[in-house]
């Protein structure tokens, strides 16, 4: 099968299209035909090896963490799919390489595709949907009426998190540029900051919630606008010791995180927040819960561009330029 691989981590490493064997199933296994994939900043952070110290991979790796496509096998004691059957999932952690014409996924991890989105709309929304749905619901516990600042509004989470926040019911406040400044409002936002021209620190405060995308100087500031008891959830910067321990990441990584957040710990206790590191976790039972938003119209996908997987060079190199608004699509099939 076609692939698009890396051999070695770094930055400037090429990506290779290169043919690898059929994957194997196990009995609660599906082999799914990838009809598209999309990329996520994830996706260039294991590229690049930055994700080494949550991440253990055998070269050469097959990238991609996202997609959509056609059930064309299921192991013996799968009972939920069957050939023929569209769905849409992300793999979980030790099991990516969706950019690819095949992948073997565990049963629990997918679900039917939305029956009104294409592939390539389908495949843009594992990823950023259970990220937002997992820091929003399980994470933050949002309720009615509270605010949150989510950063990188027209970036690919960040459309995707406006929506589900307004569908919560939540007062959204976004950082966007000009260009960015239409869409997160046609989606709903219902303050955007631009984040040339004005400081978000400066304009708000007492908020309930921050869903941190960016990392480093953003996230420092971002503890300023929190009421006491507030929260931030932070997929971009560093994960402390809470993590580890939940991770079950052992005592020496946890340690060395528990050292590396110091100063995050500081800024939770001199402004009584709680700050959390999301790492997303697979569910198919949640993207049966997104699928239902998408199918009553409630939630719609936001793709910026479609390349060919041949194309996949380009495609990394567009997102890593930070210029996307909404999501990068790879279309497989």
């Amino acid at each position: 099968m076609k692939t698009v691989i890396i051999e070695k981590y770094g930055k400037n490493v090429p990506l290779v299209m290169t043919n690898q064997p059929m994957p194997n199933i196990g009995e609660q296994d599906v082999l799914v035909e990838i009809h598209a994939a999309s990329l996520n900043p994830i996706d260039f952070k294991i590229k690049e090896g930055k994700m080494k110290f949550l991440l253990n991979y055998r070269f050469p790796l097959i990238l991609g963490n996202d997609f959509s496509g056609v059930v064309v096998k299921v192991g013996a004691r799968v009972n939920t799919f069957k050939p023929g059957d569209e769905v849409y999932g992300r793999p979980r952690k030790n099991r990516i390489g969706t950019l690819a014409e095949f992948i073997a996924v565990h049963e629990e991890d997918i679900w039917l595709k939305p029956q009104n989105l294409t592939f390539e709309e389908a495949a843009s929304i594992p990823l950023v949907g259970l990220t937002t749905y997992q820091a929003f619901v399980d994470i933050l516990n949002l309720q009615k009426g509270q605010k949150i600042l989510i950063h990188a509004g027209s970036g690919g989470v960040g459309t995707f998190a406006i929506q589900l926040a307004k569908l919560m019911g939540v007062f959204v406040a976004t950082t966007a540029s000009d260009k960015g400044h239409e869409l997160v409002k046609s989606l709903g936002a219902d303050l955007i900051i631009n984040y040339k021209t004005e400081n978000f620190e400066e304009m708000l405060t007492r908020y309930d919630a921050v869903f941190d995308t960016l990392g480093g100087e953003v996230l420092e500031k971002s503890f300023r606008i929190l009421k006491p008891g507030g929260q931030i959830v932070s997929i971009s910067d560093m994960p402390n010791a809470s993590f580890g321990k939940e991770a079950k990441l052992g005592w020496m990584k946890t340690a060395i995180l528990s050292i590396a957040s110091r100063k995050i710990k500081a800024l939770e206790k001199k402004s009584q927040v709680r700050y959390h590191f999301l790492f997303m976790k697979p569910s198919g039972a949640q993207l049966k819960v997104l699928k239902e938003f998408i199918e009553e119209g409630r939630i719609k996908p936001v793709i910026d561009k479609v390349y060919q997987l041949k194309d996949a060079g380009q495609a990394f190199h567009y997102l890593e330029s930070g210029r996307s608004k909404g999501k990068v699509v790879i279309r497989i099939k």
